[in-house]
């Protein structure tokens, strides 16, 4: 008894010692962005001023703006892409389905550092190839192909859209295997179409799980930077690349507010994502 009291006591305090490692950093960056003055380090006093400085800056504004449509655009078409992948690894064969299910857990167990690199190589070869075939194309007189492309937006979403995809089809997946086949095979018989049974049927039954994939996929790309800083392109900034280029210049309290408002956001994406799909198979 005193032994089984002993280990929960042990328990609680490795516990409270790993969240205060954890965490105790980012509790002082939330207090401090409150802070009146410059100091990282000495309180002078509660105020919202480094919040006003943050909303009126453009620079960080429009870094808000890029991250919140490569996020949502990438996030709507992973989701999609995602979705349907997924049920067509289901469709296959067992033997099919493990090979292609072990192929698309890679990239999430890839370092990301690793992907950054390998996709800024692809979009180097294929503009350095690019321009060749674009000036043939342009003989041809049906219309004109620019010449020269580079990397910002377009290469950015790609990007995104492409380490999306796993974690879409890794949180629907679970949510197929669980649908009962015979119910839109019932469906097909009582005379709806492919399209119609699906949408009927199927997907509410997928649902939480193509809803914590879209949730899990808008988090990844919201605060992912590695990926990021490889595919932007000069010119494109999102809020992670943005705080990584002013951190290097000098410690600012408008990074701390900054930075709070990306935690308070994502935690309250996470928490969303893990109960909404649990409420919903409670009702």
């Amino acid at each position: 008894m005193r032994q089984r009291r002993a280990n929960s006591v042990g328990d609680r305090l490795l516990m409270i010692l790993t969240g205060l490692f954890l965490y105790a950093p980012i509790i002082i960056l939330i207090v401090f962005s409150f802070n009146a003055g410059n100091s990282s380090s000495v309180w002078k006093g509660f105020s919202l001023h480094w919040y006003q400085q943050l909303f009126q800056n453009r620079l960080i504004m429009h870094s808000v703006y890029i991250t919140l449509l490569v996020s949502l655009l990438a996030t709507v078409i992973a989701t999609i892409a995602g979705t349907f992948a997924a049920i067509g690894f289901y469709g296959m064969r067992r033997k099919a389905r493990n090979s292609l299910m072990a192929v698309n857990n890679i990239p999430m167990m890839n370092a990301d550092i690793v992907t950054g690199v390998s996709m800024c190589l692809l979009f180097v070869a294929f503009f350095s190839g690019w321009g060749s075939f674009a000036s043939w194309f342009n003989t041809l007189g049906l219309f004109r192909l620019p010449t020269h492309l580079t990397m910002g937006f377009g290469t950015l979403l790609i990007a995104h859209i492409t380490f999306n995809i796993p974690y879409v089809i890794l949180s629907v997946m679970p949510k197929l295997k669980q649908t009962n086949k015979s119910t839109y095979e019932a469906a097909m018989d009582l005379g709806a179409g492919p399209l119609k049974a699906f949408f009927k049927v199927v997907f509410p039954d997928i649902m939480p799980g193509v809803l914590s994939g879209f949730l899990m996929a808008f988090t990844m790309s919201l605060d992912d930077f590695i990926i990021t800083h490889f595919t932007r392109g000069a010119g494109i900034n999102t809020l992670s690349t943005l705080i990584y280029s002013e951190v290097r210049r000098g410690i600012k309290p408008s990074m701390y507010a900054l930075s709070t408002v990306i935690f308070v956001a994502v935690l309250a994406l996470l928490l969303i994502s893990n109960f909404a799909p649990k409420k919903k198979q409670e009702a």
